[in-house]
């Protein structure tokens, strides 16, 4: 087939922009060496159609990406080749930055008239930070370009696909948060009149006829609201493969909905708990047995289980009413909605998978990371989820709480310290040595501050309870305590490493080396994996620390003496909106507020800090790790040598220290032999910027939360450069480890909890040890941790003195305890959670 090259496109008016320039092209392909400047505006998915390519090729996922660019003064969309999704799924292309296409075709649709689009097989990357953008003011007001002929204007003009078999967009990180305008908000309830005269009681629906039976309306309140399912598949003819399950109550008990496919886009977000619906054309189907359900053992209702009712958009086409609080008479004798909220202090005593209800102050809020399903129908998924700690006053030790998306986006992603946190059926998840914590469920809602507001559980005792409390702290004092994304992970490890290995059904898989490299390869952005690998550690470097002082940013003004005030809509009857800024006769200085943040900091990471790295006493000797020659004091001390990874190219952005410098460092007498026998050497061992918590300040919330958030699937111009945002921290230990045939080494970092205000030392097994380099990778920490409040208190060993006892590793046979993170492009956060001996596995 032809190509259109570069002169072709030049040819054309020089007065033409450089997408009026592409379209105009009469060559079904063009090829420009120098590329196409554009910038990406969105990245839109969708479940793609399973063709005879795709089952010949199984590099290809199962979806599809739709592309909009601009170059300033219009946009496009455009179709992604398939053979480019890998670089969406690594975050290399996304949205808010400038490429430049090399490769495109014009696709026509041969079997609709008028209808195609371009696709793009090649680009290159430009700016990490998009030049065209700036310059943009309404990117959704530049006119949208299409090539001469086609007709589909619909499709590039709305949240449509260009594939025409697919009618809306997935979320571009999971299946289950809404996507696009046609999710309905929530609207106000409907102040109709309705005719109550003639309702059927939930209780007689169980034994009705089905032959005969017609459907009398239902009266009903919701008592629990599922998350979103997405359960599209290839083949599928159903526009909307969704469906959400409530549990819904009167009179005579409890019963489940159902609400399918293209009612959920239109009622979903506007079904909410404790809203009362006026049904009607509804059917009665027999109960699928193998759901979730919540508990509601509380609620002291009757539990019909055996039936559910379900609402579809046609055969019957249902009718609901959501009907206004102010028309709801106490004569309906409906049940209002019961809640079972547990204190921190009252966790302990919770059986294992129990549901309660939460409220806390969030103290500490994890980076947003990915899970793959371990689903077996259908295309592949995964899971989103995020780490929160939240205090109530009732226990010196937070909440724990693993949560996951919940089909509210808006919220999942809102979450930061400082807010008060609700979180309604989570489950209870009891660990062998560490503390108890709560996971999100299927029925699990989350509430924050701004969302409060019109709930059932604003009255609950304990919630007022909560609030009170709250009166009782200083904004300053919580503020410096508070804490936002870096590496995360909990449960923390048992004593006994003890797994199920026959069925391959392992918490944590044991792995082989030589299978490391695919592991790491098959990983998506952010998405997390922990595995178990047999070998020996035969090499270990401390990094220095670089602290930097320009992280001191200006810090918020907020209250000195004034309490820490109540969300407005989580206090009865208040007016007022949500507002977390104190009033102006409550302000502190900046400055003081930064000397506060600042001290905060040194303190939980003052043992790295005070830390003096010393030159390698070995006279003559270069680094046996890197076979450099070993610089001068003078040079550790004063300079940091920036050196690309020869295995990965200059692409150590974010990192905050090389591994290559500014180091001491030991190695076992047998790696320089073994190291020129190893087949692969794996070298993603270092410390990322992303790998790094960071103190939370007030005045940078929105580009902390864009930090450890997913990306938008569409650009906004608040969107900053957060996600590589620097981050000083402390200095670890970059460790290799040989796997057990010596065949495959893999560099992992080790990154000590030496504070009690990390968040990783809540529900540390904390039993003393000797502070050797072996007994800190068994137990994951320096002992005693340091006081944030007293940080100059306690004498920990310099890493000189770990590394003087670092000879026990010689020939230690070891399982190594992995926790993989992809951090975008080729950087993969490879962190050594915890070693044992082999005398501290049982393997059944």
């Amino acid at each position: 087939m032809e190509k259109a090259s570069l002169a072709d496109l030049t040819q054309s008016s020089s007065s033409h922009t450089a997408l009026e320039r592409l379209f105009s092209t009469r060559s079904l392909k063009v090829r420009i060496e120098a590329g196409v400047p554009v910038a990406v505006v969105a990245i839109q998915r969708y479940l793609a159609e399973q063709s005879q390519g795709c089952r010949q090729n199984p590099q290809h996922d199962s979806y599809n990406f739709d592309v909009t660019v601009t170059d300033g003064v219009w946009r496009a969309k455009c179709f992604l080749d398939r053979g480019l999704n890998h670089l969406v799924h690594r975050q290399i292309l996304r949205t808010g930055t400038d490429i430049r296409i090399t490769d495109c075709a014009f696709v026509y649709n041969e079997r609709r008239l008028g209808h195609g689009h371009m696709c793009i097989e090649q680009f290159k990357c430009d700016s990490e930070r998009s030049e065209i953008l700036q310059t943009v003011r309404d990117v959704d007001g530049l006119p949208t370009l299409t090539k001469h002929g086609l007709a589909n204007m619909g499709a590039l003009h709305s949240d449509t696909p260009l594939q025409l078999s697919r009618k809306h967009y997935l979320s571009l990180w999971n299946n289950d948060d809404p996507e696009g305008g046609e999710w309905t908000s929530h609207l106000p309830a409907s102040e109709v009149l309705l005719d109550v005269s003639k309702i059927t009681l939930l209780c007689d629906l169980t034994s009705s006829s089905r032959s005969t039976w017609k459907p009398l309306p239902l009266l009903v309140r919701i008592l629990h609201k599922s998350r979103l399912r997405y359960y599209g598949r290839f083949g599928m003819n159903i526009d909307y493969p969704y469906q959400a399950y409530f549990e819904v109550a009167d009179q005579s008990g409890t019963m489940s909905l159902v609400l399918w496919n293209e009612l959920c886009p239109e009622w979903y977000q506007r079904l909410t708990v404790g809203a009362v619906l006026y049904l009607q054309n509804y059917t009665i189907k027999q109960s699928y047995s193998k759901r979730s359900r919540p508990q509601m053992d509380h609620h002291r209702m009757h539990i019909f289980d055996s039936v559910e009712i379900c609402l579809n958009p046609r055969n019957p086409a249902s009718v609901l009413t959501v009907v206004s609080p102010k028309s709801i008479p106490s004569q309906w004798g409906l049940p209002e909605v019961a809640y079972q909220f547990v204190t921190r202090s009252e966790l302990e005593n919770l059986t294992n998978n129990s549901a309660c209800d939460v409220i806390g102050l969030v103290m500490f809020v994890g980076r947003v990371e990915r899970v793959k399903s371990n689903a077996k129908k259908g295309p592949e998924k995964y899971w989103t989820y995020r780490w929160v700690h939240a205090v109530d006053g009732s226990s010196g030790d937070p909440f724990i709480l693993e949560i996951f998306s919940s089909s509210h986006p808006e919220i999942f992603n809102g979450v930061c310290p400082m807010n008060y946190l609700v979180c309604t059926q989570m489950r209870v998840c009891g660990v062998d040595g560490s503390s108890p914590y709560l996971t999100s469920s299927c029925e699990t809602e989350m509430f924050i501050t701004g969302y409060h507001r019109g709930q059932p559980y604003v009255s609950d005792p304990k919630v007022r309870s909560f609030i009170q409390w709250t009166k009782t702290l200083k904004d300053h004092v919580v503020l410096k305590k508070t804490l936002v994304g870096g590496y995360y992970c909990f449960p923390h490890s048992p004593r006994i490493f003890s797994q199920p290995t026959a069925d391959g059904s392992a918490q944590i898989p044991l792995v082989a080396a030589v299978d490391l490299k695919r592991e790491l390869e098959a990983l998506q952005y952010r998405e997390h994996r922990r595995l178990a690998v047999q070998g020996a550690i035969v090499a270990v470097r401390y990094v220095k620390s670089e602290q930097d002082d320009s992280n001191g940013k200006e810090v918020p003004d907020g209250s000195v003496d004034g309490p820490v005030e109540a969300a407005p809509d989580l206090v009865p009857n208040q007016t007022s909106t949500a507002d977390q800024t104190a009033p102006p006769s409550e302000k502190i200085s900046a400055s003081k507020r930064k000397r506060v943040l600042k001290k905060s900091f040194r303190a939980q990471h003052s043992y790295m800090t005070r830390a003096r790295i010393k030159k390698k006493r070995n006279v003559g000797s270069g680094d046996p790790a890197t076979g450099q020659e070993e610089p001068s004091s003078e040079s550790v001390e004063e300079e940091v040598e920036e050196r690309a990874n020869p295995q990965q190219g200059n692409d150590n952005q974010g990192r905050t220290a090389d591994p290559e410098c500014n180091t001491l460092s030991w190695e076992s007498d047998g790696w320089q032999r073994q190291r020129q026998e190893v087949t692969d050497h794996l070298r993603q061992g270092g410390l990322h910027g992303g790998s790094l918590t960071r103190m939370f300040m007030l005045d940078e919330s929105s580009a902390l939360l864009q930090w450890v958030n997913l990306p938008p699937s569409k650009w906004t111009s608040e969107q900053s450069s957060a996600a590589g945002m620097p981050a000083a921290g402390p200095g670890y230990f970059h460790t290799t480890i040989l796997g057990i045939n010596n065949q495959i080494a893999m560099d992992a970092a080790f990154l000590p909890v030496v504070s009690s205000g990390d968040p990783r030392a809540v529900g540390l097994l904390q039993e003393p040890h000797g502070n050797t380099l072996l007994s800190c990778l068994l137990s994951g920490f320096l002992c005693p941790l340091v006081d944030p409040a007293s940080p100059g208190e306690g004498a920990l060993p310099d890493p000189e003195d770990i590394l003087a006892t670092a000879q026990e590793l010689e020939d230690t046979h070891v399982l190594c305890i992995l926790d993989l993170c992809h951090m975008g492009g080729d950087q993969v956060e490879v962190m050594l959670h915890k070693v044992y001996r082999l005398s501290d596995c049982r393997l059944d």
